[in-house]
């Protein structure tokens, strides 16, 4: 096949959420863009990942909601599931949502959309069954895919991954996930709400990162529901085995317990999508764990860069993605060269991130527990309970919390969430965090009422109890109060 020739200014691989942020901020701002990508437009996140499970979960939402209606003096009844009618509900809002990161837009926007696999040859060269391009800038956003572990017999055993998970024909009788991670909560939870019986199995204890006192509710919430956890519990063998009528799965743990399902999926991580690109002959540095960036993501060539899932570090978040392309745009665009020390920083430890299960799980920055660590006793944690916020009595969702962990000075160092909308109201800690506001400033918002997002005004608020209370500030109340 003749390769056409192409001279831009960026080239990208891979057109998931980073890719197409990229192409689209620099075409918008003139720059002749070639953005290669030999899957569907729209990356993982649209097509395998984000948008297809919070579906799913909103169909297990539904379902659920038939069920559990009594403490509102609605009868519950038992739903009637169409897992056909699930699957054009997912495929429904994909489709909906797929024409944002369409070939169609991007080619509109400006840009060369190359639908094939893409390496490089050099240093500064990209090549494509069709296509040999130079560039000034090249970004490689080429996302990862699920991670398998290496538990023997799973490699000849059929397994699902969230990239095959959504095209079963049937609804699982009883899923077996490998994984209490995000997806393992997630899908878990939307599956046993559908009518699968779910059980999950980690080698690690579940949500371990997570506060403990929140983890517990969410772990509580799924076991309350009928999901069997198996955490901590090493998995010794896999093996194919027939499940009452059909072909099915059995797992072995250290222990001897064997548990047997209809079917498995594994969500044990994800791992860097490297493959194919012969970084070598580009001299870009990288190891199993992604490509190894500086804290603006210029990789060790530096007319490379990297952006998404693919960084060294990155942790697998959507939203972050994003915000490794805006960076990028805005260091590439508009910070002049000799003003280098100012550029954008794409570090991400101030990122939230959320479980979207029933009841959510939302964090951002530190856990107590890392900031004690980090910091010593310059910390103080304060929380405050669902249980006292109104909205959530009136809806009878009043599990879970939120805590504020801060320096004594008041600065924010991170935040958990547990509860109904969770990860909307994290983002009220992630603006704080963002632009400097402390303690202070959380106890001072004004906050319509009732609403769930006024437990983080609570919470701020019990920051001052002891002062404002204290023996010494009610005598000094009492002396004011003779001059009044």
């Amino acid at each position: 096949m003749t390769q056409t020739d192409y001279k831009v200014d960026i080239c990208i691989i891979g057109a998931g959420s980073a890719g197409l942020s990229v192409a689209s901020g620099a075409a918008q701002l003139g720059r002749s863009v070639v953005l290669f990508e030999a899957n569907e437009m729209g990356g993982d996140c649209l097509n395998l990942g984000c948008v297809p499970s919070k579906s799913l979960i909103a169909a297990g939402k539904a379902a659920y909601a038939q069920t559990s209606g009594e403490q509102y003096g609605i009868k519950p009844v038992s739903p009637k599931i169409d897992f056909g009618a699930v699957k054009a509900h997912i495929k429904g809002v994909i489709e909906q949502i797929a024409p944002v990161d369409s070939q169609e837009r991007f080619e509109g926007l400006g840009c060369t959309v190359i639908r094939e696999y893409a390496h490089f040859t050099d240093q500064h060269t990209i090549e494509s069954d069709s296509a040999r391009v130079r560039a000034k800038r090249f970004v490689i956003a080429t996302g990862s895919r699920a991670s398998v572990p290496p538990i023997p017999g799973l490699d000849q055993t059929p397994y699902l991954t969230n990239e095959t998970i959504f095209e079963i024909d049937r609804l699982p009788e009883h899923l077996i996930i490998i994984g209490a991670g995000p997806i393992g909560f997630e899908l878990g939870q939307a599956f046993r709400r559908l009518g699968s019986d779910v059980t999950i199995i980690d080698v690690s204890a579940p949500l371990g990162r997570n506060e403990p006192e929140h983890a517990k509710v969410l772990i509580e919430a799924l076991e309350g529901e009928g999901v069997k956890f198996l955490a901590p519990a090493k998995t010794v063998s896999i093996k194919t085995k027939k499940y009452k009528t059909n072909s099915g799965v059995s797992v072995e743990l250290e222990d001897g317990t064997q548990i047997d399902g209809s079917h498995l999926l594994v969500a044990a991580g994800r791992t860097p999508a490297l493959e194919k690109l012969n970084l070598d002959a580009a001299g870009v540095n990288y190891d199993k764990k992604g490509i190894e960036t500086d804290d603006t993501l210029r990789t060790s060539n530096p007319a490379i860069y990297a952006a998404g899932d693919i960084v060294k570090g990155m942790g697998g978040l959507t939203h972050a993605a994003g915000f490794h392309a805006g960076q990028l745009i805005k260091n590439f665009y508009f910070m002049p060269p000799l003003l280098g020390r100012f550029f954008a920083k794409a570090t991400i430890d101030r990122m939230p991130a959320a479980i979207y299960s029933e009841p959510e799980l939302a964090h951002i920055g530190f856990s107590e527990k890392e900031a004690r660590k980090k910091f010593g006793e310059d910390i103080k944690a304060v929380s405050w309970e669902f249980d006292e916020n109104d909205r959530a009595i009136t809806e009878r969702k009043t599990e879970g919390g939120i805590k504020i962990v801060a320096t004594k000075k008041g600065k924010v160092l991170g935040a958990s969430i547990v509860g109904e909308g969770a990860g909307e109201i994290i983002q009220m800690l992630s603006l704080a965090m963002a632009s400097g506001v402390k303690i202070s400033g959380l106890a001072q918002f004004i906050s319509p009422y009732p609403t769930r997002t006024e437990i983080v005004k609570r919470a701020a608020g019990s920051w001052y109890t002891d002062t404002i209370f204290s023996d010494r500030t009610r005598k000094l109340a009492g002396i004011l109060t003779k001059f009044q």
